[in-house]
C-alpha cells in the first residue's frame, strides 16, 4: 500500500469517526432535551366564543398546547408546570362597608377599584404556592389570592385598610361562583402536550376575555401565552341587550310605561267589584 493511499484512508476514517462522534452527540442532546435553545410553548382554544342564550347553565372551556424545547430529563421529574386562567372583562367596581346603627344599615367606608375581573377561572398543575413563591404569582397576578386590583385613576385617596374591601371582593365573587380554581385539572396527555378544563359560571359575563397560561420550570417562571375568548348572546336576549345599550333613554322610558300598563291591566283582570 503506498503511502498516498495509506494517507486517503486515514484521512476517510477519520471523517467517518468524526462523523459518527458528532451524530451520538447530537442524538443524545435530543434525547435528553438539551439542544441549547429555551423551552417554549404554545396554546389554543376549544372555540374562540360563546353564545349565551335563555337556557345558558355554564359552559366548559379546553386550553390545550405543547411544549418546544423540553427537556426529557426535567419532564421526567415533573420539572414543568402549567397554569391557565380565564380573565373576564375588566370593570370598575365600588365596594362599601356597612354596618347596623340604631336599626338601621349604614355606610362606613368604601373603596374604588378600577381593574377587577368580572370573572376569574383557572386550573394548574398543582397548588400555586407549590409551583412558585407568593412574591412571583403577586407579579404575574396569578390566582385569586393574588389577583391585583389596581387603580388607573390619579389623585385618589385609598382607603387605610384598602387590602381588607379586596379581600372582600374576592369572597364575594368567589361565593357567586365568578372566581374559581381548581388544581390537578391541568395534565399532560404525552411528553410534551397539555390540556387544561375550565368550568365557567352560568352567569358569565359578556365581552372580551383572555386565557392567560404560564410555564414554570422548577419554580422559575419561563414563559406566558395569551389567546382571545369572545363571550356574546343570542336570541331575544341579544335584541333587548342591543337596545338599552344604543337607545337607554328611550329604552328606560318604555320598560317604565310598560310596567304601568301591566300594573293597570293587572288591576283591571283582578279586581273584585
Amino acid at each position: 500500500m503506498t503511502v498516498a493511499r495509506r494517507s486517503v484512508l486515514l484521512a476517510v476514517w477519520f471523517v467517518a469517526l468524526l462523523l459518527a462522534l458528532t451524530g451520538a452527540g447530537f442524538a443524545q442532546s435530543q434525547a435528553e432535551g438539551t439542544t441549547g435553545l429555551p423551552e417554549a410553548f404554545e396554546i389554543g382554544l376549544s372555540t374562540e366564543e360563546i353564545v349565551i342564550s335563555s337556557d345558558f347553565s355554564g359552559a366548559r372551556l379546553v386550553v390545550f398546547g405543547a411544549l418546544d424545547n423540553a427537556d426529557a430529563k426535567v419532564l421526567r421529574q415533573g420539572g414543568y408546570d402549567i397554569v391557565v386562567a380565564l380573565e373576564g372583562p375588566v370593570v370598575p367596581i365600588v365596594v362599601r362597608e356597612k354596618e347596623r346603627t340604631v336599626g338601621l344599615w349604614i355606610n362606613q367606608g368604601s373603596e374604588r377599584f378600577d381593574t377587577v375581573p368580572a370573572s376569574y377561572s383557572l386550573a394548574a398543575t398543582r397548588r400555586l404556592t407549590d409551583i412558585t413563591s407568593p412574591q412571583v404569582l403577586s407579579q404575574l397576578s396569578i390566582g385569586i389570592d393574588h389577583l391585583q386590583m389596581s387603580r388607573r385613576a390619579a389623585g385618589r385617596t385609598s382607603a387605610p385598610n384598602r387590602d381588607r374591601y379586596a379581600t372582600a371582593v374576592r369572597r364575594i365573587r368567589s361565593e357567586r361562583g365568578l372566581f374559581r380554581e381548581s388544581f390537578g385539572t391541568v395534565e399532560f396527555v404525552s411528553a410534551t402536550l397539555f390540556r387544561a378544563e375550565l368550568r365557567l359560571p352560568a352567569d358569565l359575563p359578556v365581552g372580551k376575555h383572555v386565557a392567560r397560561a404560564f410555564l414554570f420550570r422548577k419554580g422559575v417562571f419561563l414563559r406566558e401565552r395569551t389567546d382571545t375568548l369572545w363571550v356574546v348572546k343570542s336570541g331575544f336576549e341579544s335584541t333587548v341587550s342591543d337596545l338599552a345599550h344604543r337607545y337607554g333613554p328611550w329604552y328606560g322610558s318604555f320598560a317604565v310605561a310598560l310596567a304601568i300598563v301591566t300594573g293597570w291591566l293587572g288591576r283591571l283582570i283582578f279586581r273584585r267589584d
